[in-house]
């Protein structure tokens, strides 16, 4: 029996075999899940099963060229100038090092040599796979995936992915795939409202879960194919603007990163696996303190002034906010969204004593102080666009399309970047500013730039926002950044990797904030999620919750607070201080610990509960009716928790109430909820 090289990488608690196809000179999977699901007959091996096929398009391929694989599906589509498309491929070897594997495959034909990357990341159970292309000839690379992932499925593919809207992003969405194709990705040179750059796929019903997220925050796509043999194929990787990317010779491009990701325990413990991963990538910066956060925006929209932002900072500060941020509208020319974009120099008039007094001011509170930012926008009435129109996306002869009355600045061209760069730097030094808000609220419509030839203008603009990202966090470590898009149209793990928090959406109406909180929950960590309390009303649940509801919403991730605060009654102000003051003490509990969902926003008790060292943080709200039903009136509604040792005994701060750990696993915290009470903040601790 001929034996086939094979390679095994492993994370800390799961295991990733590929090896040489028998079939052909290509990779594929052997096996993936717990520590020594590779010690046995590979479940994916569908050798020989090509009627009408060839074996390759039969075979749990891990990357695969059209020209090798014809007909269900390829992850690069390459060709030269003038000839016919197909890459037909040799092994050229293997590279195995701690934690990574290199194989290379070379076409002497065509001029290209493909290397297929992994890399396991320690402490996690996320495997990292990408893909090199490296060319000595002229080429034209039309379809350039990051990988290919193969899950069995003995049945009925489930799909779980995150859809939405503006204000309606990170929607939990299902879709049970028996054959077939879906796709999802993006073509707004961001990950876009639409959907997350993530997916999950289980066996049915079957309790498993297979991950796999795209750090890219440019234009993607994730497809995903339910094939004849029993089995889903995953492709994902990038989308180039122009359709094809071009390579001289001697150029080697790297796709983005593809993470991937296995858990036992379901989506919910696959959610675990990503706030891992997503603390690994914050490194360090985990330990530092997410401060509770004012932002004036809801309160005074454009209308900033020194005067009406230091009376909100005097209020914020009164309620134990750490940190007053100032959003649109502080520069020249910023009146209402028609101007302004570009001229990043405070507004005189509204600060008539300079902005670095009322800075000082702000801070003489005991507040850090923060800014908004939309580095790569412009207004046209600009002094910059007027200066740089050259500068703008655009393409010869035609109209340019105004978006929020906007346009978008080439950020992959040197001179951009630097500008964005050096405006940075000029504010971060002229002013004691803590805190740096990114926004971007508009997509690239006329995407072209007259007169440079043959350009990769999506990657060469992700590769600048990047540029700039990596600039804050070199040059000014200590600045907090906030990654934002409209909302939650720009987050992947690029961009996490640079950030500290991240803005999920601008819908900030407590029922609908649940949702959108309960679906980016699954795919990333409580940590970088930036959530307010506001007096915002529901858009697609109006009904009414309290302030308490808003806060330990809010307390879920990063707290912050957006309402306008003048118009709060004193007895508002105290609660909420009291609210603010709760989180603090629990707040390296819930960035740190792990992250359990309890329920889902359909049922009529759900949340969050946190484990970090002894102590379980539980955020319970009352989504459903709040008149007793439909519960026997008088009956309280419990919450089961998960996790928790069924031999230990828990202490409820609060009340004193002693659980055994059976207790909570079998029956849950009970909650008695009204009209007056919909959300609870339960601590206890392991006694």
């Amino acid at each position: 029996m001929t034996s086939y090289p094979r390679w095994t990488l492993r994370t800390e608690h799961t295991s990733y075999t590929v090896r040489l196809s028998p079939d052909g000179p290509w990779a594929e999977l052997d096996a993936w899940g717990p520590l020594g699901v590779e010690d046995g007959p590979s479940a994916l091996d569908w050798s020989r099963r090509t009627h009408f096929v060839t074996p390759a398009d039969a075979a749990p391929a891990e990357y695969l060229p059209y020209g090798l694989r014809p007909f269900t599906g390829s992850e690069l589509v390459a060709a030269r100038p003038g000839q016919d498309r197909g890459v037909w491929w040799d092994f050229e070897g293997a590279e195995e090092g701690e934690g990574s594997l290199r194989l290379a495959f070379v076409d002497d034909v065509l001029g290209l040599r493909t290397v297929l990357c992994y890399e396991t990341v320690p402490g996690t159970d996320v495997i990292l796979r990408w893909t090199e292309l490296t060319s000595t000839e002229e080429l034209r690379l039309e379809r350039l995936d990051s990988a290919a992932v193969n899950i069995p499925v003995t049945g009925t593919a489930r799909l779980t992915y995150l859809t939405g809207q503006w204000s309606q992003e990170f929607q939990r969405t299902q879709l049970d795939l028996a054959r077939g194709t879906f796709t999802m990705g993006s073509l707004q040179g961001a990950p876009g409202h639409a959907y997350a750059p993530w997916l999950a796929v289980q066996d049915g019903e079957a309790e498993a879960a297979y991950g796999i997220a795209l750090e890219w925050p440019g234009n993607w796509h994730v497809t995903a194919e339910a094939e004849p043999g029993g089995s889903v194929r995953v492709r994902a990787g990038r989308v180039p603007h122009e359709g094809v990317v071009h390579l001289t010779p001697g150029d080697t491009l790297t796709t983005p990163r593809l993470a991937c990701a296995f858990s036992p325990d379901g989506l919910d413990g696959l959610s675990r696996v990503w706030h891992r991963y997503e603390r690994h990538l914050t490194g360090e910066r985990l330990h530092r303190p997410r401060k509770v956060l004012y932002n004036s925006w809801e309160a005074t929209g454009f209308d900033v002034d020194a005067a009406g932002q230091l009376e909100l900072a005097k209020l914020a500060a009164d309620i134990g906010a750490e940190l007053f941020v100032v959003d649109d509208g502080w520069f020249t020319g910023r009146g209402d969204d028609t101007g302004g974009l570009g001229d990043w120099y405070p507004d005189p008039a509204a600060f008539p004593q300079g902005f670095g007094p009322f800075v000082e001011d702000i801070r003489a509170l005991g507040l850090d102080f923060g800014l908004w930012v939309e580095p790569e926008a412009v207004s046209p009435n600009s002094r910059l666009y007027a200066e740089h129109p050259e500068w703008v996306y655009r393409i010869e002869d035609r109209p340019a399309r105004l978006v929020r009355n906007q346009l978008l600045l080439d950020l992959g061209r040197t001179d951009v970047q630097d500008f964005v760069i050096g405006t940075l730097d000029r504010l971060l030094g002229a002013h004691d500013i803590s805190y740096l808000k990114w926004d971007m609220n508009r997509p690239p419509t006329e995407r072209g730039r007259p007169g440079a030839g043959p350009a990769d203008l999506d990657a060469e603009h992700v590769a600048g926002y990047l540029r700039v990202l990596d600039h804050l966090r070199a040059v000014h470590p200590d600045v907090t950044v906030e990654g934002c898009a409209g909302g939650g149209a720009r987050i992947d793990h690029a961009t996490l990797a640079r950030t500290d928090v991240v803005w999920p959406s601008d819908n900030t109406a407590p029922l609908d904030r649940f949702s959108v909180q309960y679906g980016f929950l699954h795919a990333h960590a409580p940590h970088v999620m930036s959530s307010w309390v506001t007096d915002a009303p529901g858009i697609f649940d109006p009904r009414p919750r309290s302030l308490a509801f808003r806060f330990v919403n809010a307390i879920c991730g990063v707290l912050g607070i957006g309402a306008d605060l003048r118009t709060w009654t004193p007895e508002e102000r105290a609660e909420a201080a009291g609210w603010i003051a709760r989180y603090k003490n629990v707040r390296d509990v819930v960035h740190r610990g792990e992250a359990r969902l309890l329920g889902t926003p359909h049922d009529s008790t759900c949340g969050v509960q946190y484990d970090l060292d002894g102590r379980t943080v539980v955020a319970a709200l009352g989504t459903g009716r709040l008149d007793g039903a439909p519960l026997v009136p008088g009956r309280p509604d419990r919450l089961r928790l998960r996790g928790v040792d069924p031999t230990a005994h828990y202490r409820d701060t609060a009340t004193g109430t002693t659980y055994s750990g059976a207790h909570l696993l079998h029956y849950g915290l009970p909650f008695q909820w009204s009209a007056d009470h919909d959300a609870e903040l339960v601590v206890l601790i392991r006694q």
